[in-house]
């Protein structure tokens, strides 16, 4: 396992972790907690996914990269879980999608939204996996693993109007900034 920080977002340091074949978690910083059983970190050269991602990060940030193209290592995950990470990635940068919805899109009632809720909470790569981008069906923030203003300030940067940063948030994905 190789690990690798940016330790300058506008939302605080992020970590990053990987196997030979991709990009496992990324997660605000929590330190060696995220080192799990079985895992060792490895001292050798981390694989150039590590340093891609970073900069696609970096780019992120700056308003300069809407979609990562990055190699995903995720683990062992369930089918629905995998239906749900490839929906969430074709959320397209600056709009949001409920969890109804994304249950309808990948062929379940929208009743399933609860399941699609935690299958989001356990997505493993925030932002690159952009589970951000999914809001409650009355258009409120809901919930997001690296907490609530994390979830408003990345769709703010994504230019989406958001009416605070508590659970009963409204987001307001019809009001766009644009550059003049």
């Amino acid at each position: 396992m190789f690990s690798a920080q940016l330790p300058d977002t506008p939302l605080g340091a992020l970590d990053v972790w990987a196997t030979p074949r991709g990009v496992r978690r990324l997660g605000f910083h929590r330190g060696a907690d995220l080192v799990r059983a079985g895992e060792t970190l490895s001292s050798g050269e981390p694989p150039t996914h590590v340093s891609r991602v970073v900069e696609q990060l970096e780019e992120y940030f700056a308003g300069d990269r809407h979609d990562f193209d990055v190699a995903l290592d995720l683990g062992p995950l369930t089918p629905f879980q995998i239906h749900v990470y490839e929906r969430l990635r074709r959320i397209p940068y600056g709009q949001v999608v409920t969890y109804g919805q994304v249950a309808s899109d990948i062929g379940e009632s929208p009743g399933a939204a609860r399941a699609v809720g935690q299958a989001v909470g356990a997505n493993p790569v925030s932002i690159v996996i952009p589970c951000h981008r999914v809001v409650a069906s009355n258009g409120s923030l809901s919930g997001y693993a690296g907490g609530l203003a994390r979830k408003a300030a990345l769709l703010r940067i994504e230019g989406v109007e958001v009416e605070g940063s508590k659970r009963s948030s409204k987001v307001r994905p019809e009001v766009l900034r644009l550059p003049l």
